[in-house]
């Protein structure tokens, strides 16, 4: 199975505290620890626990966080074609709370994939799946030429200038940057696979009623909500480019998403 990721990555160091602190409050970290993580490699890194490899196709910042990127994901069995760019590589900040809820700041400008750097875009053509997260237009042409292109609605105005047809387009229902509407995307996304949380999600293929399915249990104890979402659309992927029906490919999605959750911080100890 070739499996891919198109997107991008960013340095996250967690910490882990008892709540997120309210205006003027000073709160004591329990843990702290840091990744590279963002969409783009949460993805290509649970693409590869299901295929066994992966490859992430991505842009990084030529510091030292963005050469330090490319060793962690490969350890984990992911092979990256990067970019580099003479801007510093994104970073952020996360709190997990004593709830294992995750908020996020981001600092940088996201360095997304560009169909005109020198990388080998012409392994997409020969890969069995890949998830879009991030890159432009041209880029996700490419991603096109794949058996099977998944993408996210985080980048909806990129995807609705490449106008190609996804087999599905995945989002969260409760997330306002991530909203679809039918029209949005011409042409239309084979499949409209919208999660909810706890209360599992739903999926609508071309046009037809919404099938909601259930969550998944979690295979261990709560660690943290980090990478659930990107997990999750990496288990579609893999599931669709297996040639899995669709209730079976999400089902697979949402065990993928339910594992995220039993994971310290991007991608588990």
């Amino acid at each position: 199975m070739r499996v891919a990721v198109v997107g991008h990555v960013e340095w996250i160091e967690f910490v882990r505290v008892d709540h997120v602190p309210t205006r003027g409050e000073i709160v004591h970290a329990g843990e702290v620890w840091s990744e590279a993580a963002g969409g783009g490699a949460v993805a290509a890194v649970q693409l590869a626990r299901l295929a066994g490899s992966g490859t992430l196709f991505t842009a990084l910042g030529g510091d030292e966080l963005g050469r330090k990127a490319i060793p962690e994901l490969e350890r984990l069995g992911v092979t990256v074609h990067a970019a580099v760019r003479p801007e510093p590589q994104r970073r952020g900040f996360t709190y997990i709370d004593a709830e294992g809820e995750r908020t996020i700041t981001v600092i940088g400008e996201r360095l997304g994939p560009h169909r005109s750097d020198d990388l080998p875009w012409e392994e997409l053509a020969r890969a069995d799946g890949v998830y879009f997260v991030s890159g432009d237009a041209a880029a996700v042409r490419a991603a096109r030429e794949a058996k099977v292109l998944v993408a996210t609605a985080r980048s909806m105005a990129t995807l609705a200038e490449a106008r190609v047809e996804l087999d599905a387009l995945v989002r969260s229902r409760n997330d306002h940057g991530e909203t679809y509407r039918p029209g949005d995307l011409d042409p239309p996304p084979r499949a409209d696979v919208a999660t909810a949380g706890r209360q599992g999600g739903s999926f609508t293929i071309e046009g037809g009623a919404p099938t909601h399915f259930p969550p998944a249990a979690a295979p261990g104890p709560l660690q943290d909500a980090y990478g659930a979402g990107d997990s999750f659309a990496a288990g579609l992927t893999y599931g669709l480019a297996e040639g899995l029906p669709m209730d079976e490919a999400v089902a697979l999605a949402s065990r993928s998403g339910a594992a995220a959750l039993s994971r310290r911080g991007a991608h588990g100890a």
